[in-house]
């Protein structure tokens, strides 16, 4: 039985007479059986936003249901693939039909020749619930993929054995059902947790200004506004690079197609830091460029995020890029426009600030359903590209309302070659309470001090340079003119780091923390000396200082340098009278 097309509208077809139609559930239009999804029903009519490319499709031509939700299938062999926004497999569709994707063309998500290793970690006889691990299978150097009792199955395990199976042989049976390697999952349906824990680890980056400064938390949130050319992709590529996570889900959801082809070309090529092994043996790739279908953009995060949980109930921690969400934002605003919706603010729909809150509110850290009680952590990093770079647009501003760490990129400091060009006067994390204890006990103390002092150094020279453009530096007092001669070390030998240097591309929490505290310890050791009437130039002329920009290159392993530099400084500055 099949439904019939009524009305094309670009990505937007409208059928009648589907039986059994639902809502979200897939389709395929047309004689080269299109994908699709149902996404609004209206009577006997069925609205469908359809993944690929419409040309050709007109009245009379037919619609099958398949009575199942939109899904992403789920095993061995997704770690290191390159999908687009539906989970299609781009380098087979290239093998297949070349640089262009072929409409029509439905290739499995996952090699179901290739043979894996599963291992068992229960035996015959054994009980088991939803979630729990039934074995393991090595998928690359970097990932076990651990084989999970899927979702709604408990029983007792039989016929479990060691051995090379493909992913849709039954490894197991459980309660009397056959368990393959190979699940499926909605892509619209979170994966619950058995317990939601609160975030209290830091997410380290190894970028100063983010760890410091405006910490992001394991299972939290983050956004990344900035006009174009400010350099969002960069800092998402350093993070994926060298965030402490187990798993990296990146989705570039409707960005040019050269951002792509480079992310494509690069990540093959990038290095793990932690095992020299090649990024991608724990990477997975989302590409949905912007001359790719419109509605494919809009489920692109959904499918980043559902593979990205899966990976979390393994008891991984997992970040998940998002790049951008104001593409997927603008996907919606064009299938709601087909749809005749009333529109909200700027022509985006109604339902926009709820649409991105299912996406964010994925973000977690808790116990895993299971009997061992493992933890999983996904963070969600979403970068926002607003028009002209206007932080009041409604992508923006929804998005502030649900995340908690806002890092404002600065076109004005990326013209000036400062990266990463995170705005300190703009941005802002609502983790540093839950992890100042973390930071004191694995790193120091002191660390909420000195960071206090950091922030409380920029917010004055921010106010003292408004003084400085109308009367001059002059005007200022000695204390004033060693606040914007502490500020700027902060800015060009903290807060500036590159990208492309050996060393400087990445900085451990103990050497941040020591650069920070030599910065702070030599301000305040300042203060004293111009208390006691000791000139300024004095100060600032002293050869030490020539030494603190050379801090940013020291070796994350041979910090005690740092240590020596700062002692230099303050006997220096004490000893002037």
């Amino acid at each position: 039985m099949f439904g019939r097309v009524v009305k094309v509208s670009g990505p937007l077809v409208v059928a009648e007479g589907i039986p059994n139609a639902r809502m979200m559930d897939v389709v395929r239009v047309g004689k080269l059986r299109l994908v699709g999804e149902i996404i609004e029903l209206v009577g006997d009519r069925a609205y469908i936003q359809v993944y690929e490319e419409t040309a050709g499709i007109g009245p009379g031509d037919p619609v099958e249901s398949s009575n199942e939700p939109l899904s992403v299938t789920l095993g061995p062999g997704i770690i290191s693939s390159i999908y687009d926004g539906i989970q299609r497999p781009l380098d087979l569709f290239w093998k297949t039909s070349g640089a262009f994707l072929e409409r029509g063309l439905d290739l499995p998500p996952l090699d179901m020749e290739r043979r894996w290793h599963f291992v068992p970690k229960v035996k015959d006889g054994d009980r088991v619930t939803t979630g729990d691990i039934l074995g393991e299978v090595e998928e690359t150097p970097l990932v076990v993929h651990r084989i999970m009792v899927p979702y709604g199955v408990e029983g007792v395990v039989e016929g479990i054995r060691e051995g090379d199976f493909r992913v849709t042989d039954v490894v197991a049976h459980v309660g009397g059902k056959g368990v393959t390697m190979a699940t499926k999952w909605p892509v619209r349906k979170r994966r619950p947790f058995a317990k939601k824990l609160p975030v209290k680890h830091p997410l380290t980056t190894g970028q100063r200004i983010i760890d410091s400064l405006f910490t992001l938390a394991k299972g939290g949130t983050a956004a990344i506004p900035g006009p174009f050319g400010s350099g969002k992709t960069v800092v998402q590529h350093q993070l994926a690079k060298w965030a402490d996570v187990d798993i990296v889900i990146f989705v570039g959801c409707g960005e040019r197609g050269n951002e792509m082809t480079d992310i494509l070309m690069e990540f093959p090529h990038l290095r793990d830091p932690k095992s020299g092994r090649p990024l991608m043996e724990r990477t997975v790739l989302i590409a949905n460029t912007s001359n790719m279908p419109i509605a494919a953009r809009e489920a692109s995060v959904y499918t980043g995020a559902a593979i990205a949980e899966y990976f979390r109930d393994m008891g991984y921690s997992v970040a998940l890029m998002a790049d951008s969400t104001s593409r997927w934002a603008e996907a919606l605003r064009e299938m709601s426009g087909r749809l005749e919706e009333m529109p909200g603010e700027e022509g985006f729909p109604a339902y926009l600030g709820s649409r991105l809150a299912e996406f964010y509110e994925r973000a977690g850290r808790g116990i895993c359903l299971g009997q061992d009680g493992r933890e999983g952590s996904l963070t969600i990093i979403g970068s926002v590209s607003p028009p002209g770079g206007d932080f009041s647009e409604p992508v923006v501003q929804n998005t502030l309302r649900l995340v908690k760490v806002f890092w404002g990129l600065d076109y004005k400091l990326a013209h000036q070659r400062h990266f990463p060009a995170i705005n300190w006067l703009i941005s802002y994390s609502l983790y540093l309470e839950s992890l100042d204890e973390a930071f004191a006990k694995d790193v120091d103390p002191d660390w909420r001090r000195v960071r206090g002092v950091i922030l409380k150094v920029l917010q004055e020279e921010s106010e003292l340079e408004e003084i400085v453009r109308l009367v001059g530096e002059d005007a200022l007092s000695g204390r004033e003119r060693l606040t914007l001669f502490i500020a700027r070390i902060i800015r060009e030998d903290f807060l500036y780091q590159s990208a492309f240097d050996e060393v400087d591309q990445f900085s451990t929490l103990l050497k941040q923390f020591k650069m920070m505290r030599l910065i702070v310890n030599v301000y305040e050791e300042a203060l004293e000396a111009l208390q006691r009437g000791v000139a300024l130039d004095r100060i600032t002329g002293l050869e030490a200082f020539s030494k603190v920009a050379r801090i940013r290159f020291v070796p994350n392993d041979e910090v005690g340098v740092i240590d020596e530099i700062e002692r230099e400084l303050v006997v220096s500055i004490s000893a002037l009278r």
